[in-house]
């Protein structure tokens, strides 16, 4: 859970610079303060009742309407379209749960904390029409408003906010350096710049991929559109990957670069503006190495450039970065919790430096199933652990 970083040397021209971080940390304090607020009012994980059954055929979902009481809730859906799906719960553009990867005949579950309100359910692809989850108050949805503030997490929040930022930021630079190449038809820089800005990106996916707007624009998969490469939803990322490194050229993708800097600008200005709980730490990293063990590495997702694992070693370390701010809270309350987690990302570090060659890591095609297999039991073991951490330190 640890993570270093190098320091530029002091200059001169740095002073008005190091002036505005300060004020910006500052600000972000603030928000921190804010985000606590809201946390405060957060509901804690009992046991869920009966599972909610719904069935996804034709673009829709049966029920379509769905009204369930706040707090903890379990959903069964069944996919009996002949697509592999999605489902999610969206409040507004923020995904608050989603399963991924439902493949036709079969069914999932999902648990989700739902706090009273309205929200969205996707049934099937992602431009199908969606139903409505009805969320009424509860009395231990009441009875968690006055939940203890927990002052503790206010730092972590700060910090978490200024490392977001950071790679917010450096992501639309990057981006811009991806337009430029595209535009000016120099293939090799193009891949390289694609290279290096999935490495921000990733990073921070734990908590880009709630804008579901957003991250369905910059970072959708062919295989979860209905007319895969071919469709018109298909942009962001992977159409430019798939532009570079299956047409081999960049001619046509200049609509593509250029979408995917307005949409990684637009990302950067919502996380700017982003007030996260506590609980939302923790659980963003779960749920992104779950999904990882579940399918990604399983069958990747890079299918043109085959750069898989650079992803993989991105999202890890974003984790890791995560995982290591909430470490000083949690020592105290959940000593054993956090050297499960801490071994676990050894563990998946380990085996990627295993696979990765003297210079950068091989085409995913080249991984033989076995690996495959034994990282994706790593990824789910370290899941497992982040998935105690919530209710380890009170925050469940």
């Amino acid at each position: 859970m640890s993570h270093s970083a190098g320091s530029a040397s002091p200059r001169p021209a740095s002073q008005r610079l190091m002036h505005l971080a300060v004020v910006g940390a500052a600000a972000l304090v603030v928000a921190g303060g804010v985000a606590f607020y809201y946390a405060s009012k957060g509901a804690r994980q009992g046991v869920a009742g009966d599972a909610i059954t719904v069935t996804i055929k034709d673009g829709v979902c049966d029920p379509n309407t769905i009204t369930v009481a706040a707090g903890p809730a379990t959903f069964t859906i069944v996919n009996k379209s002949d697509r592999a799906l999605e489902w999610e719960i969206l409040d507004g553009v923020m995904v608050i749960e989603e399963r991924e990867n439902i493949a036709p005949g079969i069914s999932q579950t999902l648990q989700a904390k739902l706090k009273p309100g309205d929200y969205e359910i996707t049934c099937g692809l992602l431009n199908s029409p969606r139903g409505t989850l009805h969320v009424t108050p509860s009395a231990a949805s009441d009875a968690e408003a006055a939940r203890p503030a927990l002052r503790a997490y206010l730092g972590p929040l700060a910090e978490f906010q200024v490392f977001l930022v950071t790679q917010a930021n450096s992501l639309v630079k990057v981006t811009q350096a991806l337009d430029g190449a595209i535009r000016a038809g120099d293939l090799e820089k193009a891949r390289q710049a694609y290279q290096s800005a999935r490495t921000p990106y990733k990073q921070i996916e734990p908590m880009a991929d709630q804008f579901a707007d957003l991250h369905n624009t910059i970072d959708p998969v062919a295989d979860f559109l209905e007319r895969r490469e071919q469709d018109p939803a298909f942009t962001g990322f992977h159409r430019i990957e798939y532009g570079l490194y299956t047409d081999k050229r960049t001619a046509g993708l200049e609509p593509y670069s250029a979408k995917l800097l307005a949409d990684v600008t637009a990302l950067k200005d919502r996380i700017r503006g982003m007030r996260i709980l506590p609980e939302q730490i923790a659980r963003g990293a779960q749920r992104l190495v779950a999904s990882m063990a579940a399918t990604k590495v399983a069958v990747g997702v890079d299918h043109y450039a085959q750069t898989d694992l650079a992803d993989f070693d991105a999202n890890i370390a974003g984790v890791s970065r995560m995982m290591t701010l909430l470490k000083p809270v949690a020592m105290t309350a959940a000593p054993q919790v956090v050297a499960d987690i801490e071994a676990r990302l050894t563990d998946i570090d380990n085996a990627l430096k295993s696979l990765r060659g003297p210079d950068k890591f091989p085409a995913y095609d080249s991984v033989n199933g076995d690996s495959r297999k034994a990282l994706s039991q790593k990824m789910q073991a370290l899941a497992d652990a982040i998935g105690k951490f919530n209710a380890a330190v009170g925050l469940e």
